[in-house]
Order: C-alpha cells, then sequence, then structure tokens
C-alpha cells in the first residue's frame, strides 16, 4: 500500500485567537488527520508543551452545507490509517529533530 497516494499536505494556519495552534494538516479524500500543538500548566505552575492529533470527516448535509464528524464508516477507514500514519510520522520526525539540536 502506497501511503503517499493521494494524501495532501495542507498548510499551518495560525489563527486570530489564542489557544490551541493547528500545525499540520493531513487530508486523503474527505478524511483529514490535524496536530495541534498545545500549551498547558504543569501542577507546579511550569508551562509545557503537547501534542495531540484529532481526526475528522467532512460531508454536505442535505441542505449541501459543509459538515464534519468524528465518527468513521467502514471504508473510511483505510484512509483514516493513511493520514494518521502521517501525523504519527511528522510527530516522531520532529521529536527526533529536536533531539538532534541538543546534541
Amino acid at each position: 500500500m502506497n501511503t503517499n497516494q493521494n494524501v495532501k499536505t495542507v498548510p499551518k494556519v495560525v489563527p486570530e485567537k489564542e489557544g490551541n495552534l493547528p500545525e499540520k494538516k493531513f487530508r486523503a479524500g474527505a478524511i483529514s488527520a490535524t496536530v495541534w500543538l498545545n500549551r498547558g500548566h504543569r501542577p507546579n505552575g511550569e508551562e509545557s508543551e503537547y501534542k495531540t492529533i484529532s481526526i475528522e470527516r467532512s460531508y454536505t448535509d442535505k441542505e449541501g452545507k459543509w459538515q464534519s464528524t468524528n465518527s468513521m464508516r467502514v471504508n473510511d477507514l483505510p484512509k483514516a490509517m493513511v493520514v494518521l500514519q502521517k501525523a504519527y510520522e511528522q510527530l516522531i520526525l520532529n521529536e527526533q529533530d529536536l533531539f538532534k539540536a541538543n546534541y
């Protein structure tokens, strides 16, 4: 299975309001996975950053308006696997780059 086939990388988006930042979005058809940079505080008050991944399926409703859901159909699962794999690769490769930068 060629995981690079028909997978699009959506450019980084910077939101106008403060909050979690989307770092990268991977899309295969109607299925997308977004890597998020989250900022928070540890119990001792120290700032921390961590990353999460969200997955969604886009569709048009009966009125033709675009909607999204986190529910996947059986036929969505192969594309979901591809975009999740790409998101995971993004996280691991960035983590390795950070590790190399410290040496």
